[in-house]
């Protein structure tokens, strides 16, 4: 009972004021927005096929989004800065919804990957605006919020790509894709009628130009955070981006079994970033992160020498584990980036490791087509053993 009572005090206090209709309208774009992102990996297959994509151009499709991403994240911050969330939130969503639609139209691979690029900047005006939002509604709840939100992205992700698979096989790919235009209209318009519309920052007489920002984050620990982060977005982006392909095209399975088993992945994480949080609160980053890598490390090293649906199952809830790690690095960033630069700082170092961790999915293409998808994955592993390897190096408060 007093559990019970001590949850419903907590969906109180996020509920009280009103402000639980913003943090479900942000969670809600949130969700879609990173749903509709993991859509990509399932309708690769489909891509190649009609734009004759090889292993290496659909890999750099992928790149493509995840660097456009990257590269929108900072001047999302400031944007959302100069005009406020409740603005920003919203051109993010219309900005993908509005790239989406030229990908269903495309008449080429060239307009695809244009287009794609569009969807990329779209969804990286979301991140950083939805942080400084939520910092603002729940000044004092601001993690558990964050969680909220967190959960509805695995969420998305879970539900969408499997629909989508299942709508590509049944029909065709551009409704494997399209279905989600009408959520995301809808979305559209719940985030601007539902969060506040407070005053912009006043920034004046603050230096957060790149060059004072990057000043500030240059400790040994943001740099070792720095070279973790990129690492580990490296293997994330690549696995993500080609799990689906290799379970098709080297496991045998049907694309929707396919697909379901990618939906399994992020299902997962919907457990494992909040134990993952909660064990970072108590035994700290270097006790929490190695114990929340250690099972993916496992699942890469074992997934080329795995067969049958139920064994790859297994791997599949190893591998996931990796998505808990997000909960700690994200947490652990926070508290060691100056607060007189933090939001800025934030974007620089999201950003910076995004657009080099965006390389993965290129490189693990090219070999991949060099009929090396299976050695692939024992490499992935390795690299996430040195990301273990550097939580070492990380001071021990």
């Amino acid at each position: 009972m007093g559990t019970l009572d001590a949850v419903r005090r907590e969906l109180a206090g996020l509920w009280a004021d009103g402000k639980g209709k913003s943090l479900l309208a942000i969670a809600l774009g949130w969700g879609l927005l990173n749903g509709t992102r993991m859509i990509y990996p399932v309708l690769l297959p489909y891509f190649s096929d009609e734009f004759g994509l090889t292993l290496t151009t659909a890999g750099f499709l992928v790149t493509v989004i995840w660097l456009a991403y990257a590269i929108g994240q900072v001047p999302g911050g400031i944007l959302a800065d100069r005009y406020g969330e409740r603005t920003i939130l919203t051109v993010s969503v219309s900005f993908a919804l509005f790239g989406l639609v030229l990908v269903l139209l495309a008449p080429s691979a060239l307009v695809l990957f244009g287009a794609t690029a569009l969807v990329g900047l779209g969804l990286s005006q979301y991140p950083i605006a939805r942080i400084t939002a939520l910092s603002d509604l729940y000044p004092d709840r601001i993690g558990r919020a964050l969680g909220v939100t967190m959960a509805a992205g695995d969420i998305g992700q879970t539900v969408l790509p499997p629909v989508a698979s299942v709508l590509a096989v049944a029909v065709g790919w551009r409704l494997g894709l399209g279905y989600v235009l009408p959520f995301l209209c809808l979305t559209v318009a719940i985030i601007w009628w539902t969060l506040p519309n407070p005053e912009p920052d006043d920034t004046e007489g603050t230096d957060t130009s790149i060059r004072a920002v990057a000043d500030e984050l240059r400790s040994p620990t943001v740099v070792i955070m720095g070279v973790m982060l990129f690492l580990f977005i490296f293997v994330w982006q690549t696995f993500s981006a080609f799990y689906p392909t290799y379970l098709v095209e080297e496991k045998e399975l049907s694309p929707t079994a396919a697909g379901a088993l990618f939906g399994l992945f992020f299902a997962v994480g919907v457990v494992v970033k909040p134990l993952a949080g909660a064990a970072y609160d108590r035994i700290g980053i270097r006790g929490s992160l190695p114990l929340v890598l250690g099972g993916s490390i496992l699942g890469l090293a074992s997934l080329p020498f795995v067969d049958g649906v139920g064994a790859l199952l297994a791997v599949t809830v190893l591998i996931s584990t990796m998505l808990g790690s997000g909960a700690i690095t994200q947490s652990y960033l926070a508290e060691i980036t100056p607060d007189d630069v933090q939001g800025t700082g934030l974007g620089l170092v999201r950003s910076s490791t995004a657009m080099l961790g965006a390389t993965g999915p290129v490189v693990f293409g090219a070999v991949a087509e060099r009929g090396y998808f299976d050695e692939g994955y024992v490499v992935l592993a390795a690299i996430v053993g040195v990301v273990t390897a550097l939580t070492l190096l990380l001071p021990t408060d």
